[in-house]
């Protein structure tokens, strides 16, 4: 008899192919905080079914007959605002920039599916991803209500379950700081809606190098920066092996590849490598942060957002004992509080504060260094 597990995250797994419906359950019910609860073939029998069930996580395949996902994650989301959806899709062009519109329609995350069933079963990477998504989304779920998912559609205020988070200590910024050459940015879970917000409120009032890493898989990156171009008139694009920094640029890490900042001459660099994953993660946050210190020191300002894990956290020490200063996403306006929370814990944020407030602080930091 199988044992049964004590409060788990409850997902549905949607994909028009049964055997990925199979692998995937499979994958998440070994895990004892996971169980999934249920499986279709479509979008539209996933609509059906929210307002039967209890559900935290939906994974939602984005090409499907019927009902594809892109079309049924705002119809889901109305039948239960407090689902989060994590959208599946192959790496495509033409998937990353519908992964990308359904982050901005309310899905909460996406994962690169493998493009064949064997890959799948021998991809640990990705099972422990997805797992590891499935239960930073699933912190936040709803309490347990008698009512059914129909009736509970008018309690979309219920109360959240989640972690405790430590004492979070402010660090002092220094009294007299020099202005920032540069702008560092990491983020994970939920990042580029936060990356639009802040970026928006930066357009065309900053004018130093921005660098980014953002966890996300290959071709995704490259969309990425397409939408924050159009979306915040600030030029991005995915870095290049030898891409030079310039003012009042965004360079974004290449999916599959960690980007180190160097000294070319006259100029700073990026170069990419795939050294081993850092956190479970390549791109990561921490050697980004580390090389952009050794160059900069003093004179960087760096920022965490949304993101599941601690990446970003040993670079932002690196950074603040170099006397640089770090900003943080709060808890409230995170989609996971994982990266950002780390760095807030671990004392060493000079602010922690809902995203529609960072970019107001990062103007006031710059505006108000020296030299």
């Amino acid at each position: 008899m199988e044992k049964s597990k004590k409060n788990p995250i409850l997902v549905m797994v949607v994909d028009d192919s049964a055997v990925v419906r199979g692998l995937v359950s499979r994958m998440l019910d070994k895990d004892d905080n996971i169980e999934v609860v249920d499986t279709v073939s479509n979008g539209e029998l996933a609509v059906k079914r929210v307002n039967d069930i209890d559900l935290d996580v939906i994974i939602l395949d984005i090409e499907m007959p019927v009902m594809d996902g892109l079309t049924a994650l705002p119809k889901i989301l109305e039948i239960n605002p407090n689902i989060k959806v994590i959208m599946a899709s192959t790496l495509t062009m033409k998937n990353a920039e519908i992964s990308l519109k359904a982050l901005q329609a309310g899905a909460a995350d996406y994962i690169a599916k493998p493009t064949t069933s064997r890959e799948m079963t021998g991809g640990q990477d990705f099972e422990h991803d997805l797992c590891e998504r499935v239960k930073a989304l699933g912190i936040g779920r709803p309490e347990r209500s008698a009512d059914s998912p129909a009736k509970a559609k008018a309690k979309v205020a219920s109360k959240i379950v989640k972690k405790p988070s430590g004492p979070i200590t402010l660090r002092p910024e220094p009294i007299a700081h020099s202005k920032p050459k540069i702008l560092a940015v990491g983020s994970s879970t939920g990042g580029p809606q936060a990356l639009f917000e802040l970026f928006k409120g930066l357009s065309g009032k900053i004018n130093v190098p921005i660098v980014v890493t953002q966890h996300m898989p290959p071709t995704f990156t490259t969309i990425l920066a397409q939408h924050i171009t159009r979306t915040t008139g600030i030029p991005a694009e995915e870095a290049q092996e030898g891409s030079a920094l310039e003012p009042g640029k965004i360079l974004i890490a290449p999916g599959d590849f960690h980007m180190i900042l160097k000294e070319r001459g006259d100029k700073v660099i990026a170069t990419l490598n795939q050294d081993p994953p850092v956190n479970y993660c390549r791109p990561a946050v921490d050697p980004m942060f580390e090389s952009v210190v050794k160059i900069y020191g003093k004179k960087t300002l760096g920022v965490i957002l949304t993101g599941m894990g601690y990446d970003g956290r040993n670079g932002s020490k690196t950074l603040v004992e170099a006397g640089g200063v770090i900003f943080a996403q709060d808890e409230e306006s995170s989609v996971v509080w994982g990266m950002p929370g780390a760095v807030a814990e671990a004392g060493i944020c000079s602010a922690v504060l809902p995203i529609t407030q960072l970019a107001p602080r990062v103007l006031d930091y710059f505006s108000k260094g020296v030299g």
